[in-house]
């Protein structure tokens, strides 16, 4: 039986699945519109596309590492923070760090496409749907990072019991114990300070450029500066921009077990690498954490009684 997009958008509308996997369930039945919604049910989409509207701002994030090399972080959301401290989404979770520690993919759609290591008949996204049917509440693989080093090596660091997950990559001709705590010095300042950037250097001048004219007009209303020269005004604009590149820059933030609470980031990392006969170069970070972004909800139970109670 010939399947067509009306027979797919009436499937879809009943079970709230996706349109591939209508138009394999009805391939799968011959067109037969209860069987397909049954094969849906079975298979745990219908089921899994269901709770689509529902927010999964909870869940855990994992790092792993291969060796020193080769290191990635994933989030995985569940919609409560019961789900996200149970075992079987926390080993799910680590399988889904394994293959982002394997994968090639590019981008978050690549890798749900991707086999399922664990099972090679299943796509990810499709173990994912499996998960959602025996777990019974709505999860996301939201996104995954997976870094190499070329030159050196990374570091880890969760924080929280997965709250918090960050990689921090480097560049060295020598890696050792010293090396390595040095570094995952840095992943807990990057996790406890949230810079954006390892340093000035990354910062796009678009990016000065509109901060200065933020902190120019801020300064404009300022009564202390009326009437000051164009040439102090500029100063303080330019005073105010280098302070906010230390806050928000790795390298040229204090750091923080700094006992004089003056050294930087940068001067910390040259005192390791001068003690171990090395440059090291601080390449890249990658900061996750769980929810980041994401709408939480907020329950109401009167809301809902009443909503319930059709008040």
């Amino acid at each position: 039986m010939a399947i067509t997009a009306a027979m797919v958008k009436e499937l879809r509308e009943m079970t709230g699945a996706g349109m591939m996997d209508c138009k394999k369930a009805l391939n799968e039945t011959n067109g037969n519109m209860d069987e397909a919604v049954e094969y849906l049910r079975k298979n745990g989409q219908a089921k899994a596309e269901k709770k689509a509207s529902r927010i999964a701002a909870e869940g855990l994030c994992k790092v792993l590492t291969d060796g020193d090399k080769v290191a990635a972080v994933v989030e995985v959301n569940s919609e409560t923070d019961f789900v996200a401290k149970n075992e079987q989404f926390q080993n799910f979770v680590t399988a889904v760090a394994k293959q982002a520690l394997s994968t090639s993919a590019a981008d978050i759609d690549a890798f749900l496409a991707e086999s399922w290591n664990e099972d090679a008949s299943k796509t990810v996204s499709e173990a994912l749907v499996d998960k959602i049917a025996v777990i019974g509440e709505k999860l996301s693989i939201r996104r995954f990072e997976k870094v190499t080093a070329e030159n050196g090596c990374v570091v880890t660091y969760t924080h929280g019991g997965g709250k918090i997950g960050v990689i921090v990559e480097a560049e060295t001709a020598v890696v050792n114990d010293a090396v390595k705590e040095a570094l995952t010095n840095l992943a807990m300042q990057v996790a406890a300070l949230y810079p954006k950037y390892v340093s000035s250097d990354e910062v796009s001048e678009e990016y000065k450029a509109h901060e200065k004219e933020i902190i120019a007009e801020q300064i404009k209303n300022d009564p202390k500066m009326a009437g000051k020269p164009e040439k102090v005004i500029e100063g303080a604009v330019n005073g105010r921009l280098n302070k906010e590149l230390k806050e928000v820059c790795l390298l040229e933030q204090v750091y923080v077990k700094a006992e004089d609470g003056k050294q930087t980031v940068q001067q910390y990392i040259d005192t390791v690498a001068k003690a171990n006969g090395t440059d090291i170069k601080v390449k890249k970070f990658v900061r996750f954490e769980t929810g980041e972004g994401l709408e939480k909800k907020v329950d109401d139970f009167a809301a809902e009684v009443a909503a319930q109670a059709g008040m």
